[in-house]
Formats: C-alpha cells, sequence, structure tokens
C-alpha cells in the first residue's frame, strides 16, 4: 500500500498539470517548465539546430533541452524537420501558432523591466537583444525614421528595417544596412539601454559602427526604459 501510494504521488508530480480550466492555467500547463519559453525565445527569428539552442543558452544541459524541445513539440508550439541538401541537417522551429506567442514575451519584458531586482549586466543572447528592440522601440522617437540597421553580433547577422514607427528584425546579410552596430549582445545592449558614449566603447574596442554615425547616435535614443516599480514615471 505504500509503495502504490508513493508511485501515484510521483506520476502526480511528473505530471505538473494545474488542473484548473483557466486558460492562463493552460498556458502554464504548456510552458511553465523550467527554461522553455527561453527556449521559445530562441526561435522567435527562425529555425535553429539543436547546437545552436545549446550555444545561445549556456545555462541548460543537453538532457534538458531535449525534454523541453519534445514537450513543446508534443503541445504543438514547434516542429522538427531537416533542411535539404547540402545542409542535410535537423532544426526546430515554431509553428504558427508558436510565433502568435510574441506579444506574451513582449509583456513579460516590459513589465520585468520595471523589476528593480532586474539585473541587465548578465549575459543575454543576440536573440534576446534583437526580440528587446522590437519590444522597446518608442514610436513616437522614431517617427519619420526609415532605415536599415545591421547587426553583427559574433557569427550571426540581423538586419533591421525601421519605418513608420515599428522595426522588423531577422536574419539576414548586411549589405543593404545604412548602419552596422558589431560587438556582443552586451556591449550593443550598453550603447543602447546603457548610454554608454559610442565612442569610448568603440576606443575601448567593445563596439564598432560603419556607416551613417548620426544616425547611430539618434539610434541609440530610440529604445527608453521604463520606470522601475515605485518610482515615478
Amino acid at each position: 500500500m505504500k509503495l502504490e501510494k508513493i508511485t501515484k504521488t510521483s506520476e502526480t508530480s511528473q505530471r505538473r498539470h494545474y488542473d484548473d480550466a483557466c486558460a492562463t492555467a493552460h498556458a502554464l500547463d504548456l510552458v511553465g517548465e523550467r527554461w522553455a519559453l527561453l527556449v521559445m525565445r530562441e526561435l522567435m527569428l527562425g529555425p535553429r539546430r539543436f547546437s545552436d539552442l545549446r550555444a545561445s543558452l549556456p545555462g541548460i544541459s543537453a538532457n534538458v533541452l531535449t525534454q523541453r524541445l519534445e514537450g513543446l513539440e508534443a503541445a504543438g508550439i514547434l516542429v522538427r524537420r531537416r533542411l535539404p541538401p547540402p545542409a542535410a541537417t535537423q532544426v526546430y522551429e515554431l509553428t504558427e501558432w508558436g510565433y502568435e506567442s510574441e506579444p506574451i514575451f513582449q509583456s513579460l519584458g516590459r513589465w520585468a523591466a520595471r523589476s528593480p531586482a532586474h539585473d541587465p549586466s548578465r549575459p543575454f543572447s543576440a536573440v534576446s537583444l534583437m526580440l528587446s528592440l522590437r519590444t522597446m522601440l518608442d514610436a513616437r522617437r522614431a517617427d519619420g525614421l526609415d532605415a536599415r540597421i545591421g547587426f553583427r553580433v559574433g557569427e550571426e547577422t540581423f538586419l533591421g528595417h525601421l519605418a513608420g514607427g515599428r522595426i522588423e528584425i531577422s536574419r539576414a546579410p548586411l549589405d543593404a544596412a545604412d548602419l552596422i552596430f558589431e560587438g556582443t549582445a552586451p556591449a550593443i545592449a550598453g550603447a543602447i539601454y546603457g548610454g554608454q558614449p559610442l565612442e569610448a566603447m568603440e576606443e575601448a574596442g567593445a563596439l564598432r559602427i560603419e556607416g551613417d554615425r548620426a544616425l547611430a547616435a539618434r539610434f541609440t535614443t530610440l529604445f527608453p526604459l521604463p520606470p522601475k516599480a515605485g518610482q515615478p514615471a
């Protein structure tokens, strides 16, 4: 009898379901496991290989990543597919429904950025930086701008089109960019969110800027952070 009780308790804990009809509770059933949302975040700009995901999430083990990918696939949030030759490698990609979750990330990001305990000096990925730009852009400050902004972060390149008070960003070559920021994700974030002088960052070797420097100076002012909770707006 004791063994049966332990088994049932173990099975219940493994399910980790809230047994609650609220759609928010069901959402947590789907993506509430640790790392699940961050795996989705890393897929928000397109398909990635398993090794790409591991590199972007250095704190996750291969075993846990496998579990989260399997769980998200079973929930219909992502799919596995094999790229055609010459790549012929397996990638993971969000489904159309999976991509619909981006506003959730944006709302969570804006809300959590107000936390007095938020530490922006911790590591974060290139995709996290790109999504933050799509989230934090102030449309009024960007009014009248139509430009293509490139970002080179390690071996990854991203091209953003800033127009109509919005910025669309995707992985792409930088040939059409009017301006290119090159550096680590924290360094570029330091220029955009931290207000660090561009010239000083260049002299220190933390950042490289190619193209329209006047545009670079204005671009870094377009992403004001919200006030911390408890502080006046």
